[in-house]
């Protein structure tokens, strides 16, 4: 037990991920499983357009779509976990002390990275062809009558050193050394708080930022080039300048939304006894704050191609907009990751009041996974993407094998990190 104040906190508190909570996810997971397989079968049988060919003559096949939602999925949760591991490093970094009885909560996120990286690595050698235009080697041959000068212009990013065309090695490497990184430095942080859990002192925390100060150098470049690979050039042909912090923003929105979840979850299991109002309030400005920064680089991007209106630049917009499939899902994704958190947190009560920012993040998990849907079916699937069975099961599946992971990983280490040199500042949290 220990002292802060005139109370009492029991610091050593784990997490029991009892069997009813496991049960309640394996649900989930089992019924998410199912409408998968009622998916695929109904692709299978036709029931997703099967075989309608594209203007180019190619067949559709129904396991296209299976990758593109794996791909979706991929992306989306790993940015969820990055960011868990990006938000705790921040708080060393700018000194925070309101944060210290949340870094675990944070941390926990990065044991799904090890897991990610397997299977992203593991999608793309399974699906690169159907999932990107440029891993097909004719495009690259000036004899060959599909030959194209501007992926050819670019393929030297995706396979130098060697030739174009043959195998992708410097992608594979980006994805290999991005997530190897990645994981290294949240083992890195969880090696240094476990020592200062035994240890006490101030050290682990100067030794901490610093880790920090390294790994938030890293993110910086390896989160923008990989928004680049693993999303941007799907569409080959169109680029954006801002769009590696487009989706940064969006995983971010995503993460701390995920961050504020499981926080409520803790509090209303008993744990965090620490967290208070205050607490919360900052999470939920956080979310409020970089919902309108998403909007802000959404509308900042839209409206420069709008207003330019150059056709190379347009055609990423006009496929989505004029499209009978997608046209509708952008204003779904504008309502459900704006205006709706705009409206709903705008007031101070709303922001320090779990069941406003338990919806609210319900909401915006969903609207950040149908953001990275737009980004990845029209360019994936074309007019035979969509909204069904297949995609609502893989997302359920994802998301209980992340809770699972993520909860597994909590409950192996102390909730909170009993030695932080800033815990009481932390109690003393005012706003």
């Amino acid at each position: 037990m220990a002292h802060h104040g005139e109370q009492h906190y029991n610091l050593d508190q784990r997490f029991d991920f009892t069997a009813a909570t496991k049960k309640s996810i394996m649900t989930v997971l089992v019924i998410g499983a199912i409408l998968l397989g009622i998916g695929i079968v109904l692709a299978m049988t036709g029931g997703h357009h099967e075989e309608a060919g594209e203007a180019g003559g190619h067949a559709f096949h129904w396991y296209e779509r299976l990758y593109a939602n794996l791909w979706i999925n991929n992306v989306f949760f790993t940015g969820i976990a990055i960011v868990g591991v990006f938000f705790f490093a921040i708080q060393f970094a700018a000194q925070a002390g309101w944060s210290a009885p949340l870094l675990r909560v944070m941390l926990s996120f990065g044991n799904w990275l090890p897991i990610a990286g397997i299977l992203m690595i593991a999608t793309f050698f399974l699906a690169n062809h159907d999932l990107f235009h440029w891993t097909h080697s004719y495009l690259f041959d000036k004899n060959d009558p599909q030959y194209d000068s501007i992926i050819d212009g670019k393929g030297a990013f995706f396979y130098w050193p060697m030739e174009k065309g043959t195998f992708p090695i410097f992608y594979i490497a980006r994805m290999v050394l991005f997530f190897g990184f990645w994981v290294f430095f949240f083992n890195k942080f969880k090696k240094i708080s476990a020592q200062e859990d035994q240890l006490g002192g101030s050290s682990h925390w100067f030794k901490m930022r610093s880790w920090s100060a390294y790994f938030l150098v890293f993110f910086a470049v390896s989160s923008s080039i990989s928004a680049w690979d693993w999303v941007m050039s799907i569409d080959t042909h169109w680029f954006s300048t801002l769009f590696g912090w487009y989706v940064f923003a969006s995983w971010f929105v995503s993460g701390l939304s995920a961050i504020t979840l499981l926080t409520i979850f803790l509090k209303g299991r008993g744990y965090l006894e620490m967290v208070n109002e205050n607490h919360v309030h900052d999470l939920g400005k956080f979310v409020f704050g970089f919902s309108i920064f998403w909007t802000y680089l959404w509308f900042s991007q839209f409206l420069l191609i709008y207003y330019a209106n150059i056709p190379e630049e347009t055609v990423y917009y006009i496929e989505r907009l004029s499209s009978d499939v997608y046209g509708g899902f952008i204003f779904v994704n504008i309502i459900l990751n704006f205006f709706l958190p705009f409206l709903v947190l705008m007031t101070r009560d709303s922001k320090r009041h779990g069941v406003f920012l338990k919806v609210v993040c319900s909401i915006l998990l969903v609207g950040h996974w149908i953001d990275f849907f737009l980004m990845v079916q029209p360019g994936t699937l074309g007019h035979n993407g969509g909204i069904g069975f297949m995609e609502v099961g893989l997302f359920l599946v994802y998301g209980s094998a992340v809770a699972l992971v993520v909860l597994g990983g909590l409950a192996k280490k102390n909730l909170i990190a009993k030695n932080h040199p800033m815990l009481d500042e932390s109690y003393h949290h005012h706003i």
